[in-house]
């Protein structure tokens, strides 16, 4: 063809030790008209096959001869095709690619007589909508038969009868005889098409078979639909060893419930050991403890059931967890705020009370040893809460009034002076017992004293000095009463009348230690602070830390 040859090619002929070939090709002359003809096709070659800017190459390289050898028909090796790729002609691969599919695809449909081979042909397009069993249009079946590619036609026709007869089939499988149409065209044989081919159907198309009232149609979409969830859910759940796949079967439920974070109950948990699914129970178990594990983190209290199930199984960790957390919860809400303090006994002292459990001996002994009781903590207003309320249910149980003065005396130590007054509001004159009417009014009157009702409290005071005069109790209150008019020698006298009745000196402190925490003027503290201290400061020491500091 008069054509020079590129360096890969006498490369080729060096190697094969053709050098008289060689020779003669180098000694061979090509007019400047031929070139000019060459150079021309190869401009035309490169626009046909996408050859684009900025690939400047000239005819003398590899290209022009790739070109021209898949312009006239023939197959390049797997080496030009690598040469295209090298040097990124990604258009010109992919027409490559074109070309062979439609040389095969003439002859799978006997269309090899039509001369033309390029992708941008008619008959390429009519044919690939064929080999996808795509429905030709009147327009390109009317163009086969123009080209007189009867062959073709008659596969197609084929083609449209087995597709044709796979629709009568389908519309029986899937109960749609009912339909009228048979078009293949038609959107009900693409949906079965769908549903043969175990595919899930849109919304559109359950709504579209809904309008045509196949409503047998949509129930087996629905249970095929069914049956691939429960053949992802057994396989994501190590369960695909169980053999049944019908949507009624037990385990798709529990496997639905697993999926949606749902506590499998004891039944669902006995089916899967029954059912020998180890795995599935483990992850059950597992998903379980992450979903417990997740309420703790968002401070939600886990109740006994679930406490059980994790003692149960051996997730102590998780326990452990739930009790830090809960713990922090309870340090909030009673006001303890020490970073460093232990979880026991003070975890389950704060359980006990947030259950309105009364506290055991050890319990309150230790929170005595921590001076918990001594003070208006919300720790101690809680118990002594339960408390009073414990001795009112003795008291209506037993009949027994000596619970009167018990319940009493706690509620005055859980701030609610007004539920010991409810409670000490009865008739004396029903009681025989001069003590317990003597302990009633002492409880009475140092409620009244708490709501800073001196009068009332005073009335109470000598009444029980009546009742039970050898009592210390009814003048360790008149004492306290004193204190709290400022009448500090009235207070030292009716104190030492205590002491000469069985008060011990700490009862007494202890007495006026309450006095100094319910007085709420500074002035008067101080005033208190500064005789106390004058009398003896080494008793009195802790009197020091209510003085006004000026």
């Amino acid at each position: 063809m008069g054509l020079k040859l590129n360096e890969l090619e006498f490369d080729w002929l060096k190697e094969q030790r053709l050098l008289e070939t060689i020779e003669v090709i180098q000694l061979q002359q090509f007019s400047a008209g031929e070139a000019k003809r060459i150079e021309a096709d190869f401009a035309y070659l490169k626009s046909k096959y996408k050859i684009t800017k900025p690939w400047e190459f000239s005819i003398d390289s590899f290209l022009y001869t790739i070109l021209w050898k898949l312009e006239s028909g023939n197959d390049l090796s797997n080496v030009e095709i690598e040469l295209l790729q090298n040097n990124n002609f990604t258009q010109t691969v992919a027409i490559i690619q074109d070309l062979k599919k439609f040389k095969d695809l003439k002859k799978k449909y006997q269309a090899t007589k039509y001369q033309d081979s390029f992708p941008d042909s008619r008959l390429y397009k009519i044919l690939k909508k064929i080999d996808t069993e795509d429905n030709l249009n009147d327009s390109e079946y009317e163009w086969l038969l123009n080209q007189e590619l009867f062959e073709t036609i008659e596969i197609f026709e084929q083609q449209k009868s087995a597709k044709q007869a796979q629709f009568t089939q389908l519309k029986i499988k899937y109960n749609a005889s009912q339909h009228p149409y048979t078009s293949l065209s038609s959107q009900l044989y693409q949906i079965l098409q769908k549903l043969d081919a175990d595919k899930k159907l849109m919304y559109s198309e359950i709504y579209w078979l809904e309008q045509q009232g196949l409503t047998e149609t949509i129930a087996i979409a629905e249970e095929l639909e069914q049956k691939r969830e429960f053949t992802a859910l057994k396989i994501k759940y190590k369960a695909a060893q169980y053999d049944n796949l019908s949507p009624t079967n037990y385990l798709y439920t529990i496997l639905k419930k697993l999926d949606s974070e749902s506590q499998l109950d004891e039944q669902d948990l006995t089916f899967i050991t029954q059912a020998k699914l180890v795995e599935t129970l483990k992850i059950a178990n597992d998903k379980y403890a992450d979903t417990l594990k997740l309420k703790i983190g968002k401070s939600v209290i886990l109740s006994e059931v679930e406490i059980t199930w994790l003692n149960n199984h051996g997730r102590e960790d998780i326990i452990l967890l739930a009790q830090q957390k809960h713990f922090e919860i309870l340090k909030r809400k009673y006001g303890l705020i020490d970073p460093n303090l232990e979880m026991q006994p003070f975890y389950t002292i704060m359980v006990k009370l947030d259950n309105k459990e009364r506290l055991d001996p050890l319990l309150v002994a230790q929170l005595l040893e921590q001076k918990m009781l001594s003070r208006d903590g919300k720790i101690a207003i809680a118990h002594y809460r339960l408390e009073a309320e414990f001795h009112e249910q003795e008291l209506k149980r037993t009949g027994n009034k000596w619970q009167i003065p018990t319940a009493s005396s706690y509620w005055r130590k859980a701030n609610e002076p007004e539920q010991a007054l409810k409670l000490t509001n009865l008739d004396l004159g029903k009681i025989k017992e001069g003590n317990l009417k003597s302990a009633i009014l002492v409880t009475r009157g140092a409620a009244f004293r708490d709501m800073d009702e001196l009068a009332d409290a005073e009335n109470c005071a000598r009444k029980a000095m009546e009742y039970q005069p050898d009592s210390y109790q009814p003048y360790t209150l008149m004492g306290a009463i004193s204190y709290d008019r400022s009448d500090y020698v009235e207070g030292d006298y009716r104190f030492e009348q205590a002491i000469q009745r069985g008060a011990k000196s700490e009862d007494i402190d202890d007495e006026l230690k309450r006095v100094f925490r319910s007085t709420k003027n500074q002035e008067k503290r101080h005033e208190a602070a500064e005789y106390l201290l004058k009398k003896d400061v080494k008793r009195y020491s802790w009197a020091k830390s209510y003085l006004n500091k000026s």
